[in-house]
């Protein structure tokens, strides 16, 4: 039942992707649950989730069911960055590291992989100080393609985002080389190796683009979208608002998600990103006729654009105040 149950819960996160090309091309057979009242001996209902089988037949309550349908309609209309502005946005926040892979020049036939530093210019593309000792630097000397996977600030689990941008390594001219440093020195200042002279600049030009925002969130996006993207401004200092809410306020962001989807009661609730449309909240939940729980991610959107910190507590507070309201009656 659990896995069932579980599986609707990934195809509504699916369906919040519409109109987004999954990386997997095979079809994914689901597995059919019927669906019985009380009073039924036969199936009232045939609702269709995501499973690797397409011959279990299990037995679903009417009023799970119920709520499953309002979680899938509610996540699909919930408002949310687009694509390229998410994977934009990913890139700009993160905390400055990630992992390039390069082709080896010592062992050739096999890939080399490195965590280095890098800082994102005005077009997103990463910026790089390396030695001219390290493996990297002689790999993308000898080869430029490289890829360049950088996860998300908050990045814990594979619910979590990441990005992998891939392309080629070229140095940079001597009269960008300034402007490139102050870039840098944004994200990472102390580092003092910026004056060296052994060291060389370089920035990555990108070809192709791969994401994973969570679980059933995949596909690509265009190197000249998100180039053309620019990162979501709240999503800057959001973290620091939802760990406020996670350390204090917890109750309010269960009541809020009762609020917006009814019957979807959870245990708990942690905010793992905001941004200017709204939040990714990972839930737990025993579902009715389930002693086993599920934790997933859901969307949960304000109702309307933030402009800034102060109007982010304004709508939350209104949110929470809403809630509030309808427990009262």
């Amino acid at each position: 039942m659990s896995i069932i149950l579980h599986s609707l819960i990934l195809l509504a996160i699916a369906q919040v992707s519409k109109g987004f090309a999954p990386i997997h091309r095979g079809q994914i057979r689901a597995p059919t649950t019927r669906i019985f009242s009380d009073k039924e001996a036969e199936p009232k209902k045939i609702v269709r989730g995501h499973d690797v089988r397409s011959d279990v037949v299990v037995e679903m309550d009417a009023e799970e069911a119920k709520v499953m349908t309002a979680f899938q309609e509610h996540q699909k209309d919930a408002p949310k960055l687009g694509w390229a502005t998410d994977i934009r946005t990913l890139v700009q926040y993160n905390h400055g590291f990630a992992v390039m892979s390069t082709i080896s020049k010592t062992d050739p036939g096999y890939p080399g992989g490195s965590v280095v530093g890098f800082a994102p210019d005005d077009e997103g593309r990463p910026l790089f100080i390396f030695s001219s000792m390290s493996t990297h630097t002689q790999d993308i000397i000898a080869d430029p393609k490289c890829s360049l996977t950088v996860a998300s600030k908050e990045f814990k689990g594979a619910a979590d985002g990441r990005v992998n941008l891939m392309g080629t390594a070229e140095k940079l001219p001597d009269d960008e080389i300034e402007a490139a440093k102050e870039m840098y020195l944004k994200k990472h200042p102390n580092a003092f190796w910026v004056n060296f002279g052994d060291f060389s600049w370089f920035r990555m030009n990108i070809d192709k683009i791969r994401f994973v925002g969570g679980f059933a969130r995949a596909g690509s996006v265009s190197p000249s979208e998100y180039k053309a993207a620019r990162p979501d401004p709240i999503s800057e200092f959001g973290i620091h608002i939802a760990q406020h809410m996670n350390e204090d306020h917890e109750s309010a962001t269960i009541a809020m998600i009762a609020n917006q989807i009814p019957g979807l009661d959870v245990s708990k609730a942690e905010i793992t990103s905001v941004d200017s449309l709204g939040m990714y909240v990972k839930v737990n939940r025993t579902p009715r006729a389930s002693d086993q729980p599920q934790q997933f991610k859901l969307r949960l959107p304000f109702p309307r654009e933030a402009k800034d910190r102060k109007d982010v507590k304004t709508l939350i507070v209104e949110m929470t105040q809403s809630a509030s309201s309808k427990e009262e009656t």
